[in-house]
């Protein structure tokens, strides 16, 4: 039997916008040509909420709202940006770049970073908060690729990409707070990982260059493969 998903009436940005009750804030604005800054989210990926930038006002709550995992509602009234939240995105990016050792000048990824990229959108010149310089390891021990824990950001898409889409379930996450670490397997060096199929996914979802390939041919990174992936691999099933 087919459920059929009932469609909300919403405004975005004082924009009058339908869309199913089983869609997010983020996927109808982007439908609509609404751009809402995010760092975890990637089309055929399950959602986290991982990095908060994509947090939204609602008129009548007090509270922040994330965009990638909040359902839209009849008569909702969304404001994807407003002073209060262009303060807060900036705060983020700000403490992501204090919290690891993110040097955009000597990073392999400079000119090709997500969160450069956000950054620089926001206006973001210098950090008002003092960084922290973790002393965060590199695992090379892979044949083709490496893993730079100072450039990680704890996205996720990494573990949801080879969970979900290779099915490997290589990475996972290990620890709290600021000493969460991403880490193959039951933490041993990524090249002597049984589960990792060296498919590279990983490698090409991630957006600060904390995963890299050794190799300059295999660095360029399309993103926008990962939907199609997820929906053959469904097909399939």
């Amino acid at each position: 039997m087919t459920t059929v998903s009932r469609v909300k009436t919403l405004k975005i940005d004082g924009q009058d916008l339908s869309g199913r009750e089983d869609e997010t804030i983020l996927e109808v604005a982007a439908e609509n040509g609404l751009s809402i800054p995010t760092l975890c989210h990637l089309d055929g990926l399950t959602e986290v909420g991982a990095c908060r930038l994509c947090l939204v006002e609602m008129k009548g709550s007090p509270r922040l709202l994330p965009a990638c995992t909040t359902h839209v509602q009849e008569g909702m009234e969304i404001s994807t940006d407003s002073e209060r939240l262009r303060k807060y995105r900036r705060m983020i990016l700000e403490l992501l770049f204090t919290e690891r050792n993110h040097v955009c000048s000597i990073c392999v990824s400079n000119g090709h970073c997500e969160l450069q990229n956000l950054a620089q959108s926001v206006g973001m010149d210098h950090v008002r908060y003092p960084y922290l310089y973790p002393k965060q390891p590199v695992d090379a021990s892979h044949e083709r690729f490496t893993i730079d824990h100072n450039r990680c950001i704890l996205c996720t898409r990494c573990v949801r990409v080879c969970d979900e889409v290779e099915g490997a379930h290589t990475w996972d996450l290990v620890g709290r707070g600021l000493n969460t670490q991403v880490i193959s397997d039951l933490a041993q060096p990524w090249g002597e990982s049984p589960s990792c199929t060296s498919c590279g996914k990983c490698v090409n979802l991630c957006p600060t260059g904390a995963l890299s390939a050794k190799r300059v041919a295999e660095m360029n990174k399309k993103p926008q493969f990962l939907a199609h992936l997820t929906v053959m691999r469904e097909r399939k099933r």
